[in-house]
């Protein structure tokens, strides 16, 4: 038998499932400090957020997860890691409660779960689609065999050619090799090594930290001038210090409008005395999400009200959950500064209607 919500029904109860212990607790009571953050600002005395530990472990999630529904939620939000989620989902989708997830992996979204992580393969096609407006429109990509970078990659070969866009050379690496001349000597020379100049004007390097700086550094030794060249890059770009390479000075990425993720870790230090992860946006967004949903009058938890086409706006801009269950963001572009800070140079999207003819 089903037992009894001890909530009031007048209230909307959120429940939020994060790793509060185990390896994962900083981040996840980072994500629980963003959620009550939003709760604060967003929400009302009429809605309920109740966090339980998911451990970070599959296992800890579906206890959270039973825990959770006992209360009758009108909404999961989280798990955060995939693993999680996947053990997670199926007792929300039994008791038909929908789950908003921290994860970027869209192979556990749809039939009730919409995930809210930053999907690679879009960010890519948002710098692309920037860097074709300026006139870059053969795109070289140069990827880790990194199940990361095939999705970069495999994206941006299907649907850059919409936009405009020819993918004229793909070539991947082996992210633990030292020597990348043959993977390079390909990008540049051709297969068969007779091009005697690189046969794009872009090249996308969906990479990281100093793997990707260590790329970047080796590009000009097989002709690749990033004066001519445009380099791009993924948000991955943003906490990799890409300003102290002089090859990626002037190489585009996409994220997050500056001022607005600025704003959020203001007032988040203000809070709780640091300064948030990145990923802690996530459990702002979420929570804000929900009780914007438990504002309506009768509260709306619905497919139709979740994936409302208008989106909603969040601390990493306008985002809008698909019918998919995949996020639909708007970002902003930046290029790299030899100062170290970047630099809007294209504007996030203020909404998701397209501009009028």
């Amino acid at each position: 038998p089903s037992v009894p919500s001890p909530f009031p029904r007048e209230n909307a109860v959120a429940a939020l499932l994060l790793p509060l212990s185990g390896p994962a607790a900083a981040t996840g009571n980072a994500l629980f400090n963003a959620a009550q953050l939003a709760l604060f600002e967003v929400g009302d005395d009429k809605f309920t957020l109740l966090p339980y530990d998911t451990k970070g472990t599959p296992e800890g999630a579906v206890d959270a997860a039973q825990r959770a529904l006992a209360n009758h939620p009108d909404i999961v939000i989280g798990p955060l890691f995939s693993a999680e989620v996947r053990a997670a989902a199926r007792y929300a989708r039994e008791a038909r409660i929908p789950m908003v997830a921290l994860t970027a992996d869209r192979e556990v979204a749809g039939d009730g779960v919409y995930t809210l992580g930053f999907l690679p393969g879009p960010q890519a096609l948002r710098v692309v689609a920037f860097a074709k407006a300026q006139g870059k429109t053969r795109l070289g990509v140069l990827a880790p065999a990194t199940e990361y970078g095939r999705r970069v990659a495999e994206e941006v070969e299907n649907r850059a050619p919409n936009l405009g866009v020819a993918v004229t050379s793909l070539q991947y690496y082996d992210e633990a090799a030292k020597d990348l001349s043959t993977p390079l000597g390909r990008m540049v020379k051709g297969e068969n090594g007779t091009q005697t100049e690189p046969n794009f004007d872009a090249l996308l390097l969906p990479d990281e930290g100093q793997r990707l700086r260590g790329v970047a550094e080796s590009l000009s030794l097989y002709g690749v001038n990033p004066n001519r060249i445009k380099l791009l890059g993924t948000m991955l770009w943003s906490d990799s210090n890409p300003a102290t390479v002089s090859a990626m000075v002037g190489g585009w990425y996409p994220a997050p409008a500056i001022a607005g993720v600025a704003a959020f870790g203001d007032r988040y230090a203000q809070a709780f005395g640091a300064r948030p992860p990145r990923l802690a946006s996530l459990g702002y967004d979420a929570t804000a999400l929900a009780a914007v949903l438990a504002r309506r009058s009768p509260r709306d938890f619905s497919p139709s009200a979740l994936t409302n086409p208008a989106g909603f706006s969040g601390v990493d801009g306008l985002f809008r959950l698909l019918v998919d269950g995949t996020a639909e963001r708007g970002y902003a572009v930046l290029e790299v500064e030899a100062q170290g800070a970047a630099r809007e140079v294209d504007a996030a999207p203020t909404s998701f209607n397209p501009p009028a003819e």
